[in-house]
């Protein structure tokens, strides 16, 4: 059961990142286009969406949380047995690892645009003063 909500978690991490990935793919690669104007900004493009996927898939399928299902919880008296895989836990888990998903991408995101937003207006006064 474990590995089923294992390979769950992956695959809807997987296709919430690639969904997210495709939404942000055209404003990227507008912004890449107007800042860089050079071939270079094809290849960084490619590597955003690459670390898009990857913080993703990353952000949702919690390691550490799932943990919990094959380790014990240990009690005060030593004892402890791990936790049950039941159909309120199967769609706590699948809730989690959507919004996991979204909210490290939306970080990632922010740090982008943020830097995107700084090196636009540095091009802006270049070219202002150029002209």
């Amino acid at each position: 059961m474990f590995f089923s909500l294992l390979f769950a978690t992956f695959f809807i991490a997987l296709l919430v990142s690639v969904a997210v990935v495709r939404a942000f793919s055209r404003p990227v690669k507008g912004i890449l286009d107007r800042i860089i104007n050079d071939q270079i900004s094809a290849a960084w493009h490619r590597y955003i969406t690459f670390a898009g996927l990857v913080v993703g898939v990353s952000g949702g399928v919690r390691i550490y949380s799932l943990e919990r299902y094959i380790q014990p919880e240990r009690l005060a008296d030593g004892t402890g047995q791990p936790l049950v895989l039941n159909a309120e836990r199967w769609t706590l888990e699948i809730y989690r690892t959507i919004i996991e998903c979204l909210q490290s991408m939306a970080w990632m995101y922010l740090v982008v645009f943020l830097f995107a937003l700084i090196a636009y207006v540095i091009v802006r006064i270049a070219e202002r003063r150029k002209s």
